[in-house]
């Protein structure tokens, strides 16, 4: 099973109130959220499929598109089981059943406490560990149960190796990673008969592919006489 990182989860939030988007987000933020914004469903919806969030905070009452409606499309016809909580201004019980039978996770009920709500994410994230195996940053997203890769809304189509090295990189955010390490990863059993130069191809193909889809990404650093570095901030 997959170990939860706060480290590097995006959170989609969906609200058309900006005072309570914004509060919401410098709270998430200082927890070590990665935070997307959109002040409307159909924002919500267009974000949703780009960044492919790790989970969705919303309200239920947003122009263009409910909460309602977003929640469906995103369980019925996506088929995703993104964790998402609902806020909302309803407060009866009919309502939160409605709510949760819709696919949430939780639902919480305006005014709420901000800092209540941090927590409210990371316990859902906690439940739901196994639904939410990915490693996510601006943008990058890798399901390591599914084998997928998505930059910005893109499928990134990856060589065994390519998705092996990109992987060993986000799971090692923020690290020299030497030349050494990087054979073992790729190639346990046979790394003393593959030269360190097919790392450098590896690494060339797997930025030239993130610049097709956006020229200017720059996840990968080359650290001199050392090895590479993912940068993850």
């Amino acid at each position: 099973m997959m170990e939860v990182n706060l480290q590097g989860k995006s959170i989609l939030i969906a609200e058309d109130d900006p005072k309570i988007r914004n509060l919401i987000k410098i709270y998430l933020e200082n927890a070590g959220f990665e935070v997307w914004e959109a002040e409307d469903g159909l924002v919500a919806k267009e974000m949703f499929e780009t960044y492919d969030p790790c989970f969705v905070v919303m309200d239920l009452m947003m122009p263009h598109m409910s909460g309602e409606e977003l929640c469906g499309w995103i369980r019925e016809e996506l088929k995703s089981d993104v964790p998402i909580i609902m806020l909302t201004a309803k407060v009866s019980e009919e309502d939160r059943i409605k709510g949760l039978q819709m696919g949430a996770d939780d639902y919480v009920t305006k005014p709420f406490s901000p800092q209540e709500l941090v927590v409210r994410v990371e316990t859902v994230l906690k439940r739901t560990a196994q639904r939410c195996s990915k490693i996510s940053y601006k943008g990058l997203t890798i399901k390591p149960l599914k084998g997928e890769v998505k930059f910005n809304g893109h499928v990134l189509p990856l060589t065994h190796h390519e998705y092996k090295l990109l992987y060993f990189f986000m799971r090692n955010p923020n690290q020299i990673l030497t030349r050494d390490q990087i054979l073992q990863e790729l190639y346990p059993n046979d790394e003393k008969i593959v030269v360190e130069r097919t790392i450098d191809v590896h690494v060339s193909k797997l930025r030239e592919k993130m610049k097709e889809i956006d020229e200017t990404s720059d996840f990968i650093e080359t650290i001199r006489g050392m090895g590479y570095r993912f940068v993850a901030v």
